[in-house]
């Protein structure tokens, strides 16, 4: 599942597709900010067991987009089946965090794409790609901003 992201950068528009996620509020865990942003974002609730940390990421520079220095990725891998979202956020509160449509995504369609919309992390394919015939680290993998 991605979530489609529209920023402007430059005085242009940039979507981008990376998956569900968000800010880690004060005093907040990794894993804590995981299950809330996943139930506010898309509707899926957590098993109790923690999810493989798979990926880290900091893209952190002046001017990244447009009202923003970057952002401090963390991924996890969470397998679920397919589900239709909707999460807490009502669709105004979802734009209001750049988010603005929904989609589930196979590795290959990643892949083929050949459109304008970026993913986030930019490689996201060969990451995905890797990820499923290696299986997780054992430590999460610094992924280059």
């Amino acid at each position: 599942m991605l979530c489609r992201f529209e920023f402007a950068r430059d005085g242009r528009q940039v979507v981008v597709w990376a998956t569900p996620g968000g800010g880690v509020e004060q005093g907040e865990s990794l894993l804590a900010a995981l299950r809330r942003e996943l139930r506010e974002e898309v509707g899926l609730e957590l098993a109790a067991d923690a999810p493989p940390h798979v990926w880290h990421q900091e893209a952190v520079r002046p001017g990244q987009v447009d009202g923003y220095d970057g952002a401090v990725n963390d991924f996890f891998l969470v397998r679920v089946p397919t589900f239709t979202p909707r999460g807490t956020l009502s669709d105004s509160e979802l734009a209001a965090e750049n988010v603005t449509g929904l989609r589930w995504w196979t590795p290959a369609e990643i892949g083929a794409y050949q459109g304008t919309d970026l993913f986030g992390p930019r490689n996201l394919a060969e990451l995905l790609a890797a990820l499923l015939r290696n299986g997780p680290p054992a430590e999460p993998l610094t992924l280059e901003a």
